[in-house]
């Protein structure tokens, strides 16, 4: 069983910057990728970044520039950092483990950017 637990939601005034945190727990394989993804109200889930356990990164159009992800791989931990925050930034920011095309995902912790 996989468990992921985030850390690090908030709210934040434009401009600012947050740095969320995922751990995760259970059987996890040494391959998998570990990233975040957001969803809006009234909107489908989507990509923010990934990280492979290669390191090969995959960053959204829509954040590259503000958004940097990293992992801690002895702790089995993803981090986001996030800067120069958007109000369309605001959102439910989920963690997401695959492990061989199966996905796992956190709770979601709650982004709040406000203008």
């Amino acid at each position: 069983q996989v468990q992921l637990v985030e850390f690090g939601g908030g709210l934040v005034q434009a401009g600012g910057s947050l740095r969320l945190s995922c751990a995760a727990s259970g059987s996890i394989f040494s391959s998998n990728t570990m990233g975040w993804y957001r969803q809006a109200p009234g909107e489908e889930r989507e990509l923010v970044a990934r990280i492979s356990s290669g390191g090969t990164i995959h960053i959204a159009d829509s954040v590259k520039g503000r958004v940097t992800i990293s992992r801690d791989y002895a702790k089995n931990t993803v981090y986001l950092q996030m800067n120069d925050l958007k109000p369309e930034d605001t959102a439910v920011y989920y963690c997401n483990l695959d492990i061989a095309s199966r996905p796992y995902w956190g709770k979601g912790t709650l982004v709040t950017v406000s203008s």
